[in-house]
């Protein structure tokens, strides 16, 4: 079937409304901060948005709490495949997904669900929080850690995270390297990497996007940094090659 009359169609009433979709980044940071377990700033991200909550979404249904339904178990496919790439348990959140879209299922109204959305984003921030609590690494590098997950899509550099932990750059290095038994730049890269895997996988935003979104230098950085941690283009990855080689 052939989408490009009804896409440039709404893509003109869209540009006539006014309408201007969320970004990508804002919707991908509040994503890494529950991932992150940064339980009191997923509260805080919803007390600030809630009013407007449904501002900048697409329109998937005609029916608003059908719409907002949609919208709900889109974020939490995305949410729960973030926090398995964080350490959570496959199984655990899976499962959480699954229990949160019957009882969205069960809403009346899309208060509801915006309500229901903010118990699920705290459930998960919360696990999170609690996983990366039982981690065996000494406090600063678990702050390291959680450091670089919530800001996953910038340019992390030692210097800044040695500023954050309160150490000198040369100890936190050190230090980082013998309880993770890896450097700094390379969790960081291989942090980035997981994360593009799950994105690559299960959704369709262009190598561009994704690369802007992990904080890349460019396009062409992010596919070579691909290519030495994987082995294969993320076009080879995206299309399922990784299961020929």
């Amino acid at each position: 079937m052939n989408t490009n009359r009804d896409l440039n169609y709404r893509l003109y009433m869209q540009k006539l409304d006014g309408f201007t979709r969320t970004s990508f980044r804002s919707e991908f940071d509040h994503y890494m901060v529950i991932r992150a377990g940064d339980v009191e700033r997923v509260r805080r991200n919803f007390k600030e948005f809630r009013k407007d909550f449904w501002s900048g979404k697409g329109q998937l249904s005609d029916d608003p709490l059908r719409n907002s339904i949609y919208h709900f178990v889109t974020a939490i496919a995305v949410i729960g495949r973030l926090c398995v790439d964080g350490g959570l348990g496959h199984d655990e959140a899976y499962t959480l997904g699954d229990i949160y879209i019957r009882r969205a299922d069960k809403c009346t109204s899309p208060e509801e669900i915006v309500d229901l959305f903010e118990e699920m984003a705290v459930d998960y921030a919360l696990r999170m929080r609690d996983l990366r609590k039982n981690n065996v690494f000494s406090y600063h590098i678990r702050r390291c850690i959680d450091y670089i997950y919530e800001h996953l899509h910038e340019k992390l550099t030692v210097a800044e995270l040695a500023e954050y932990t309160g150490l000198s750059k040369t100890y936190l290095s050190k230090l980082f390297q013998k309880e993770t038994g890896t450097t700094i730049k390379d969790f960081v890269l291989r942090a980035k990497i997981e994360t593009t895997k799950n994105m690559l996988r299960y959704s369709d935003f262009s190598y561009l996007e994704i690369s802007l979104a992990l904080g890349f230098s460019s396009q062409s950085a992010f596919i070579s940094v691909f290519r030495r941690y994987c082995g294969m283009t993320p076009k080879q990855y995206r299309d399922g090659e990784e299961t020929k080689m």
